[in-house]
Protein backbone atom coordinates (compact mmCIF):
# COMPACT_ATOMS: atom_id res chain seq x y z
CA UNK A 1 0.00 0.00 0.00
CA UNK A 2 1.51 3.58 -1.48
CA UNK A 3 2.39 5.74 1.62
CA UNK A 4 -0.11 8.78 1.21
CA UNK A 5 0.91 12.01 2.39
CA UNK A 6 -1.77 13.33 4.65
CA UNK A 7 -1.59 17.06 3.57
CA UNK A 8 -1.59 16.35 -0.21
CA UNK A 9 -4.76 14.26 -0.26
CA UNK A 10 -7.58 16.06 -2.86
CA UNK A 11 -10.08 17.39 -0.66
CA UNK A 12 -12.92 16.66 -2.99
CA UNK A 13 -12.55 13.52 -4.63
CA UNK A 14 -14.99 11.94 -7.62
CA UNK A 15 -15.65 8.30 -8.85
CA UNK A 16 -17.27 7.07 -11.75
CA UNK A 17 -17.99 3.46 -11.05
CA UNK A 18 -17.47 1.51 -14.35
CA UNK A 19 -17.16 -1.85 -14.82
CA UNK A 20 -19.82 -3.46 -12.82
CA UNK A 21 -21.88 -5.25 -15.91
CA UNK A 22 -18.31 -5.98 -17.36
CA UNK A 23 -17.38 -7.49 -14.48
CA UNK A 24 -20.54 -10.10 -14.26
CA UNK A 25 -20.65 -10.52 -17.38
CA UNK A 26 -16.56 -11.88 -17.51
CA UNK A 27 -18.04 -14.55 -14.78
CA UNK A 28 -20.93 -15.13 -16.78
CA UNK A 29 -23.35 -14.00 -14.12
CA UNK A 30 -26.49 -11.62 -14.05
CA UNK A 31 -25.07 -8.41 -14.55
CA UNK A 32 -26.95 -7.16 -10.87
CA UNK A 33 -24.44 -9.47 -9.32
CA UNK A 34 -22.12 -7.11 -10.63
CA UNK A 35 -23.75 -4.21 -9.19
CA UNK A 36 -23.99 -5.99 -5.89
CA UNK A 37 -20.19 -7.01 -6.05
CA UNK A 38 -19.91 -3.19 -6.90
CA UNK A 39 -21.86 -1.76 -3.76
CA UNK A 40 -19.39 -3.84 -1.44
CA UNK A 41 -16.72 -1.60 -3.50
CA UNK A 42 -18.45 1.56 -2.49
CA UNK A 43 -18.50 0.73 1.24
CA UNK A 44 -14.86 0.24 1.59
CA UNK A 45 -14.54 3.72 -0.85
CA UNK A 46 -16.45 5.60 1.68
CA UNK A 47 -15.00 4.32 4.89
CA UNK A 48 -11.40 4.59 3.33
CA UNK A 49 -12.24 8.17 2.23
CA UNK A 50 -13.49 9.10 5.72
CA UNK A 51 -10.79 7.64 7.33
CA UNK A 52 -8.24 8.98 5.04
CA UNK A 53 -9.71 12.74 6.29
CA UNK A 54 -10.95 13.17 2.71
CA UNK A 55 -13.90 15.75 3.26
CA UNK A 56 -15.83 15.52 0.00
CA UNK A 57 -16.75 11.83 -1.60
CA UNK A 58 -18.55 11.92 -4.53
CA UNK A 59 -20.17 8.78 -6.80
CA UNK A 60 -21.66 8.69 -9.77
CA UNK A 61 -24.52 6.21 -9.29
CA UNK A 62 -26.88 6.45 -11.71
CA UNK A 63 -26.55 8.80 -14.60
CA UNK A 64 -29.87 10.19 -16.26
CA UNK A 65 -28.47 8.31 -19.41
CA UNK A 66 -29.15 4.59 -16.98
CA UNK A 67 -32.73 5.17 -17.82
CA UNK A 68 -32.23 3.56 -20.79
CA UNK A 69 -31.36 0.42 -19.40
CA UNK A 70 -33.39 -2.79 -19.75
CA UNK A 71 -36.50 -2.23 -17.12
CA UNK A 72 -35.52 -5.44 -15.02
CA UNK A 73 -32.16 -3.83 -14.61
CA UNK A 74 -33.02 -0.73 -13.31
CA UNK A 75 -35.56 -2.35 -11.19
CA UNK A 76 -32.61 -3.98 -9.61
CA UNK A 77 -30.27 -0.77 -9.66
CA UNK A 78 -33.48 1.01 -7.86
CA UNK A 79 -33.77 -1.96 -5.23
CA UNK A 80 -30.27 -2.33 -4.46
CA UNK A 81 -30.50 1.48 -4.09
CA UNK A 82 -32.90 1.35 -1.20
CA UNK A 83 -30.60 -1.58 0.72
CA UNK A 84 -27.52 0.26 0.73
CA UNK A 85 -29.12 3.47 1.98
CA UNK A 86 -30.66 1.92 4.87
CA UNK A 87 -28.45 -0.75 5.83
CA UNK A 88 -25.16 2.25 5.64
CA UNK A 89 -27.48 4.83 7.46
CA UNK A 90 -25.79 3.57 10.65
CA UNK A 91 -22.68 3.21 9.71
CA UNK A 92 -23.29 6.99 8.06
CA UNK A 93 -24.00 8.15 11.63
CA UNK A 94 -21.02 6.49 13.65
CA UNK A 95 -18.96 7.83 11.20
CA UNK A 96 -19.87 10.95 10.98
CA UNK A 97 -20.43 11.31 7.67
CA UNK A 98 -23.60 13.48 5.94
CA UNK A 99 -25.62 12.25 2.97
CA UNK A 100 -25.84 14.72 -0.54
CA UNK A 101 -27.66 14.15 -3.64
CA UNK A 102 -27.61 15.72 -6.58
CA UNK A 103 -29.29 14.98 -9.78
CA UNK A 104 -33.27 14.93 -11.16
CA UNK A 105 -34.59 13.56 -8.05
CA UNK A 106 -38.24 13.81 -9.76
CA UNK A 107 -37.08 10.79 -12.29
CA UNK A 108 -36.63 8.89 -9.08
CA UNK A 109 -39.29 6.43 -7.56
CA UNK A 110 -40.97 7.66 -4.75
CA UNK A 111 -39.88 4.94 -2.21
CA UNK A 112 -36.25 5.77 -3.49
CA UNK A 113 -36.60 9.45 -2.98
CA UNK A 114 -38.44 8.45 0.71
CA UNK A 115 -35.64 6.47 1.89
CA UNK A 116 -33.07 9.18 0.49
CA UNK A 117 -34.65 12.25 2.47
CA UNK A 118 -35.00 10.06 5.73
CA UNK A 119 -31.63 9.24 5.31
CA UNK A 120 -30.77 12.88 4.36
CA UNK A 121 -32.43 13.75 7.49
CA UNK A 122 -30.68 11.82 9.78
CA UNK A 123 -27.54 12.50 8.51
CA UNK A 124 -27.93 16.57 8.71
CA UNK A 125 -26.10 17.36 11.60
CA UNK A 126 -22.91 15.38 10.68
CA UNK A 127 -19.68 17.56 10.74
CA UNK A 128 -17.36 14.29 8.34
CA UNK A 129 -17.35 13.81 4.99
CA UNK A 130 -19.89 14.49 2.58
CA UNK A 131 -21.21 11.61 0.88
CA UNK A 132 -22.49 13.02 -2.43
CA UNK A 133 -25.10 10.52 -4.45
CA UNK A 134 -25.30 11.71 -8.03
CA UNK A 135 -28.53 10.01 -8.91
CA UNK A 136 -30.59 10.16 -12.38
CA UNK A 137 -27.63 12.82 -12.93
CA UNK A 138 -26.28 14.52 -16.16
CA UNK A 139 -24.10 17.62 -16.82
CA UNK A 140 -25.58 18.72 -19.35
CA UNK A 141 -29.50 18.67 -17.61
CA UNK A 142 -27.83 19.80 -14.45
CA UNK A 143 -26.36 23.22 -16.73
CA UNK A 144 -29.79 23.35 -18.32
CA UNK A 145 -31.20 23.22 -14.90
CA UNK A 146 -29.12 25.99 -13.22
CA UNK A 147 -30.14 28.37 -16.69
CA UNK A 148 -33.67 27.79 -16.15
CA UNK A 149 -33.50 29.04 -12.22
CA UNK A 150 -31.25 32.31 -13.46
CA UNK A 151 -33.79 32.73 -16.25
CA UNK A 152 -36.87 32.66 -13.52
CA UNK A 153 -34.55 35.11 -11.38
CA UNK A 154 -33.65 37.30 -14.07
CA UNK A 155 -37.46 37.81 -15.09
CA UNK A 156 -38.06 38.30 -11.44
CA UNK A 157 -36.04 41.31 -11.23
CA UNK A 158 -33.09 39.12 -8.74
CA UNK A 159 -30.70 39.37 -11.05
CA UNK A 160 -29.31 41.32 -14.80
CA UNK A 161 -26.81 39.99 -17.17
CA UNK A 162 -23.80 42.69 -15.15
CA UNK A 163 -24.19 39.93 -12.15
CA UNK A 164 -23.25 36.82 -13.66
CA UNK A 165 -20.37 35.35 -12.74
CA UNK A 166 -18.62 32.27 -12.65
CA UNK A 167 -19.22 32.23 -8.95
CA UNK A 168 -23.15 33.35 -9.22
CA UNK A 169 -23.46 30.21 -12.00
CA UNK A 170 -21.57 27.62 -9.23
CA UNK A 171 -24.19 28.88 -6.70
CA UNK A 172 -27.32 27.49 -9.00
CA UNK A 173 -26.02 24.25 -10.10
CA UNK A 174 -26.87 21.09 -8.15
CA UNK A 175 -23.38 20.96 -6.35
CA UNK A 176 -23.91 24.84 -5.54
CA UNK A 177 -22.54 24.29 -1.44
CA UNK A 178 -19.70 21.87 -2.59
CA UNK A 179 -16.14 22.88 -3.77
CA UNK A 180 -15.20 21.23 -7.26
CA UNK A 181 -13.58 18.08 -7.36
CA UNK A 182 -9.79 17.84 -7.11
CA UNK A 183 -10.00 14.16 -8.13
CA UNK A 184 -11.55 12.63 -10.51
CA UNK A 185 -10.96 8.26 -10.75
CA UNK A 186 -12.87 6.29 -13.39
CA UNK A 187 -12.77 2.55 -13.25
CA UNK A 188 -12.92 -0.03 -16.32
CA UNK A 189 -11.06 1.43 -18.72
CA UNK A 190 -12.75 4.15 -20.31
CA UNK A 191 -11.40 7.05 -21.20
CA UNK A 192 -13.91 9.71 -20.68
CA UNK A 193 -16.34 11.85 -18.31
CA UNK A 194 -19.66 10.58 -19.65
CA UNK A 195 -21.87 13.97 -19.00
CA UNK A 196 -20.62 13.97 -15.31
CA UNK A 197 -20.14 17.24 -13.68
CA UNK A 198 -18.62 18.87 -17.00
CA UNK A 199 -19.05 22.75 -14.99
CA UNK A 200 -17.36 21.34 -12.35
CA UNK A 201 -14.09 19.38 -13.73
CA UNK A 202 -12.46 22.13 -15.71
CA UNK A 203 -9.78 21.81 -13.04
CA UNK A 204 -9.91 18.65 -11.90
CA UNK A 205 -6.91 15.92 -12.24
CA UNK A 206 -8.39 12.89 -13.53
CA UNK A 207 -7.04 9.37 -13.40
CA UNK A 208 -8.39 6.43 -15.43
CA UNK A 209 -7.51 2.61 -14.20
CA UNK A 210 -8.58 -0.54 -16.49
CA UNK A 211 -10.01 -2.22 -13.16
CA UNK A 212 -13.71 -2.70 -13.02
CA UNK A 213 -15.65 -1.36 -9.95
CA UNK A 214 -15.99 -4.56 -8.20
CA UNK A 215 -12.42 -5.13 -7.98
CA UNK A 216 -10.97 -1.75 -7.51
CA UNK A 217 -9.43 -2.81 -3.66
CA UNK A 218 -7.67 -0.79 -1.12
CA UNK A 219 -4.24 -0.49 -2.97
CA UNK A 220 -6.02 0.73 -6.35
CA UNK A 221 -7.66 3.57 -4.37
CA UNK A 222 -4.02 4.24 -2.69
CA UNK A 223 -2.22 3.58 -6.17
CA UNK A 224 -4.21 6.32 -7.97
CA UNK A 225 -4.50 9.07 -4.53
CA UNK A 226 -0.39 8.72 -4.73
CA UNK A 227 -0.67 9.51 -8.50
CA UNK A 228 -2.98 12.85 -7.42
CA UNK A 229 0.22 13.77 -5.02
CA UNK A 230 2.83 13.11 -7.62
CA UNK A 231 0.74 15.61 -9.79
CA UNK A 232 1.72 19.90 -10.09
CA UNK A 233 -1.53 21.55 -10.37
CA UNK A 234 -0.94 24.55 -11.88
CA UNK A 235 -4.15 25.90 -12.77
CA UNK A 236 -2.92 27.77 -16.03
CA UNK A 237 0.34 29.32 -14.20
CA UNK A 238 3.47 27.87 -14.90
CA UNK A 239 5.54 25.70 -12.64
CA UNK A 240 7.88 28.28 -11.51
CA UNK A 241 5.25 30.50 -10.03
CA UNK A 242 3.66 27.80 -8.69
CA UNK A 243 7.20 26.77 -6.77
CA UNK A 244 7.32 30.38 -5.94
CA UNK A 245 4.10 30.63 -4.21
CA UNK A 246 5.16 27.44 -2.24
CA UNK A 247 8.18 28.95 -1.19
CA UNK A 248 6.25 32.45 -0.26
CA UNK A 249 3.51 30.48 2.28
CA UNK A 250 6.18 28.94 4.20
CA UNK A 251 7.37 32.69 5.23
Amino acid sequence: MSQLDPQKLPVHLAVIMDGNGRWAKQRMLRRIVGHQRGAETVKMVVEQSSLLGIKYLTLFAFSSENWSRPALEVRGLMTLLKKYIRQETARMMRKNIRYNVIGNRTDLPDDVNDTLDEAIQKTAANTGMVLTLALSYGGRQELCRAAARMTEDAVAGKLSASDITTELFDSYLDTGALPDPDFLIRTSGEMRISNFLLWQLAYTELYFTETNWPDFTINELHKALAAFQARERRFGMTGDQITERGDLSKD
